[in-house]
């Protein structure tokens, strides 16, 4: 199932739970802006190439919409609303001022120079600099985007509304980025980890984990894991997979990988099928990749007894039933990886105020959000008597619905 038509089906359940009115909940579904624009811009060798990019806008009923912006060859237009309507129920369980929006440019940036980037992102601000903004629509970094690429945003839409800094996020820090952002997201799925294990009684100290994934989110949320105890025994990203049963070295692992892309080649560990990965025998699996990873065919060996969702959409509904039905525990994507998007937020705040946080200050507000939103998604759940997604989903969709309402969106 495509991550459209799985996020269409939760949102309906939710809806459904929640007795939302037939009107409304069309209405809240159907994005509120699709942008797309041309982008032409000359290449380093004097030729002329066109890439399409686009904005998806779903929803400002809570405040300023808010989501990334990705460089990919394969953007595809049902994930980016997918996407964006996911933003539009993340940040309403977080309970930061937030809709939902997605956007990206179909190229590979791989292909293209440090001065083709700049020139294409520039390009594409210049179309879209009147339709975003502080208090409209904030962008942030996303597959195949950096805080380089935020910064020539800010340049660019500056020029035009002058200087603006809290009109994306993710920026370098000289340019007034938060401290703390590179681990957000990593820290927030550790704090949500925390959050739901103690629900069981249980802590990170001796339980065994796999990660799937070493990017950022993968790699930051590793070393959180093994600094508090835990032991990742499995761990993989585009290079392959390894494992160590009783626990790889996680600094050793990140030093490795500073100096060498293959994780194959680690010497504290063996390599394994990736495709095996998700089935191994573990307390704790993080999918940190892609979506749609463990599924109908899968879901049945997955060994995991809670699965902790730091991916966009990496359960199929499908595989969800089976799951559920195994009692193992989903902690679900807009709430798990929740922790980049409220530290945006953060940064959206301090660039306002003009008042810079100290590091230590974003790390203790972002552990106090992520544990009143799992606090907020267990009292849903004992309400309506249903799972951690659809106690995630209720929470978001109800917030979202009842700022509709109260705005009167039939005027």
């Amino acid at each position: 199932m495509n991550a459209l038509a799985a996020t269409n089906r939760n949102f309906r359940h939710a809806a459904r739970i929640l007795g939302l009115d037939e009107k409304l909940e069309k209405s809240l579904l159907i994005p509120f802006r699709e942008i797309k624009v041309e982008c032409t811009i000359p290449k380093d060798d004097g030729s002329l190439v066109s890439y399409v990019g686009f904005r998806i806008q779903h929803d400002n009923a809570r405040g300023p919409m808010k989501g990334g912006i990705r460089y990919h060859p394969e953007v595809d237009p049902d994930e980016v609303n997918a996407l964006a309507q996911l933003m539009t129920w993340k940040t309403a369980v977080a309970n930061i001022p937030y809709g939902g929006a997605k956007g990206g440019i179909g190229c590979n940036p791989r292909d293209l120079s440090i001065s083709e980037l700049e020139r294409l992102t520039r390009v594409f601000t210049q179309r879209i600099h009147d339709l975003i903004g502080i208090h409209r629509d904030v962008p942030a970094p996303d597959m195949g985007t950096n805080a380089q690429t935020m910064a020539w945003i800010l340049d660019e839409y500056s020029k035009f509304h002058g200087h603006s800094p809290a009109v994306v996020t993710g920026k370098p820090i000289d340019l007034g980025g938060s401290l703390g952002r590179e681990s957000a997201t990593g820290l927030g799925v550790v704090f949500a980890t925390e959050a739901v294990l103690a629900e069981f009684g249980k802590s990170i100290s001796g339980l065994k984990f796999v990660i799937q994934g070493f990017g950022n989110v993968g790699a930051w949320a590793a070393k959180l894991i093994h600094d508090r105890g835990g032991h990742v025994i499995a761990v993989s990203d585009i290079s392959g997979a390894i494992r160590n049963t009783s626990g790889i070295d996680i600094p050793a692992l990140l030093k490795h990988k500073e100096s060498n892309a293959n994780l194959k080649e680690f010497q504290g560990a063996e390599a394994m099928d990736p495709n095996d990965l998700l089935l191994h025998e573990c307390d704790v699996l993080i999918p940190c990749a892609l979506g749609g990873v463990i599924n109908k065919d899968n879901a049945a060996d997955v060994k995991a007894k809670f699965i902790i969702e730091a991916a966009n959409h990496p359960t199929d509904p499908e595989a969800d039933e089976i799951l559920s039905k195994k009692g193992v525990v989903i902690l679900p994507d807009i709430y798990a990886n929740a922790g980049g998007v409220t530290v945006s937020y953060f940064e959206w705040v301090q660039n306002i105020q003009g008042f810079m946080w100290e590091e230590e200050k974003v790390n203790c507000e972002l552990k106090r959000y992520m544990q009143k939103a799992f606090l907020d998604i267990k009292s849903m759940c004992q309400t309506h008597d249903c799972n951690l997604r659809m106690g995630a989903f209720t929470l978001g969709v109800n917030r979202v619905a009842r700022a509709t309402l109260l705005r009167g969106w039939e005027a």
